[in-house]
């Protein structure tokens, strides 16, 4: 496993890079912003801070279903 950004870790979480960095530093270890790189181990400890947090998340590489179109069909004009 490589490094990963703290910011990118909390989007996985479902949390805000605060959180993260405040849970992060509640652990002892010493992160000083989002864009800082935690090791595998310290990643490990994050994830199991928040248990079930980031299950029900997307894959990354997957895309979401594109906003705008919906299914249901526009009503018919009423005849004048």
């Amino acid at each position: 496993m490589a490094k990963v950004r703290v910011h990118e870790l909390a989007k996985e979480l479902g949390i805000t890079s605060k959180e993260a960095l405040s849970t992060l530093k509640d652990l002892g270890e010493f992160v000083s912003s989002a864009s800082s790189t935690i090791e595998p181990p310290v990643v490990k400890k994050l994830r199991n801070a928040y248990p079930g947090a980031g299950k029900s998340a997307a894959k990354p590489g997957s895309t979401p279903a594109a906003p705008g179109r919906s299914a249901a069909p526009k009503p018919a004009a009423a005849p004048s």
